[in-house]
C-alpha cells in the first residue's frame, strides 16, 4: 500500500474541475512502523530506577514495554494497561488527572500527546502507572530540553513546543530519515509561504484514525487539527516523536519543495512544481487503482 501527502490537489479555489464526491489524498500510512531498535539507556535508566524504589520484588523479571516512534498518546494509555495489568482507561485517567504533576512544558497544558517518549522501559507488577508515564515525559523532556533543540527552533522561527508539534507530523509522514528531513523542509516552505500544510495526518487525529482515503467534506471540517481548513501547525503534537524525527525538524533537507508523495513503496517524489505533482499524484493513484483491482 502507497501513502499520500500532502493533498494532491491544490485548495479550491484553484481548482477549475469538478470535484468528484470522493478522492483519494495525500496521507501518511495507515500503520505505525515499530521501531525494534536500540533500547535508549537512559529511558531506561530512569524507569529501573523508579521500579527499584518501589520495592518490586527482587524474583520478578522487569518486562519490557515497548513504546515505538509515532504512536498517540491514545495507543500508548492502551499499552500501559495491559502491560501493568490495569482496567482499561487507567493510564489516560492518570495522565490526565488534575493532580497528575507530569513534568510537561506549560504550552502543553496537561496534554502529554507528543511527550510520553518513545524507548522501551522496564516494567514489573507493582509499577505505579504514574511513576510510570512520569518516567516517559522526563525522558521527553531530557531529549526536547537539549541547547541544540533549542537553538534548532530558534532559527526556523518556532518554540520547543512547536517543534515537537512539527516533529508529529514528520514522524507520521516519513518512513526514514532522508524522507524525514525532506519533509521537514515541506513543512518549513509551506509554513514560510503561508499556505495550509494540507496533512491528512493531522485531520487522521482528529478523527481518531489511520486512513489512506479523505473526502473533500473531511477537509472542510472546522477541527483545529484540520491544516486543510487552518493554516499553520495543529494546536498540539498528533503522536510522539522520535529523536530522528525532531533531528529532522531542526536541520531539514535543503530543498525549494512545496509538495510530495509516495508513488509506490520507497519511491516518495518531493517538487516545488504543482503540475510535476499532479503527474506524480495520477500515478500513484493508477498504481492505488491496481491494488484495489
Amino acid at each position: 500500500m502507497t501513502y499520500r501527502s500532502p493533498s494532491p490537489y491544490a485548495p479550491p479555489r484553484r481548482l477549475s474541475l469538478p470535484r468528484p464526491p470522493r478522492r483519494p489524498r495525500l496521507t501518511r500510512r495507515g500503520r505505525v512502523a515499530l521501531l525494534l531498535g536500540a533500547v535508549l539507556a537512559a529511558a531506561v535508566a530512569v524507569a529501573v530506577a523508579l521500579l527499584l524504589a518501589r520495592g518490586g520484588p527482587a524474583a520478578e523479571r522487569p518486562r519490557p514495554l515497548l513504546v515505538p516512534e509515532g504512536w498517540r498518546s491514545a495507543q500508548v494509555y492502551t499499552a500501559v494497561d495491559r502491560a501493568l495489568g490495569l482496567p482499561r482507561g487507567t493510564a489516560r485517567k492518570t495522565a490526565t488527572a488534575a493532580g497528575a504533576a507530569l513534568p510537561l512544558p506549560a504550552e502543553a497544558r496537561g496534554n502529554p500527546e507528543g511527550y510520553l517518549f518513545p524507548a522501551t522501559y522496564p516494567v514489573l507488577s507493582t509499577t505505579d502507572p504514574r511513576d510510570l508515564l512520569r518516567s516517559m515525559v522526563a525522558t521527553a523532556g531530557g531529549r526536547f530540553g537539549t541547547a541544540k533543540v533549542a537553538e534548532g527552533a530558534r532559527a526556523h522561527g518556532l518554540s520547543v513546543y512547536e517543534t515537537v508539534i512539527a516533529a508529529s507530523i514528520v514522524q507520521a509522514e516519513a518512513d526514514n530519515p532522508d524522507d524525514m528531513a525532506k519533509v521537514a523542509r515541506v513543512v518549513h516552505n509551506r509554513l514560510a509561504r503561508g499556505m495550509a500544510l494540507q496533512m491528512d495526518s493531522t485531520l487522521n487525529y482528529a478523527l481518531g484514525r489511520s486512513t489512506v482515503d479523505t473526502t473533500y467534506r473531511e477537509t472542510r471540517s472546522a477541527d483545529p487539527y484540520n491544516t486543510y481548513a487552518h493554516k499553520g501547525l495543529p494546536p498540539a503534537p498528533i503522536g510522539n516523536p522520535g529523536d530522528q524525527a525532531l533531528d529532522a525538524v531542526i536541520r531539514p533537507a535543503d530543498g525549494d519543495w512545496l509538495y510530495f508523495v509516495t508513488v509506490a513503496p520507497g519511491d516518495t517524489r518531493f517538487t516545488a512544481d504543482y503540475a510535476s505533482h499532479r503527474a506524480n499524484v495520477a500515478e500513484f493513484n493508477a498504481n492505488r487503482s491496481a491494488e484495489k483491482g
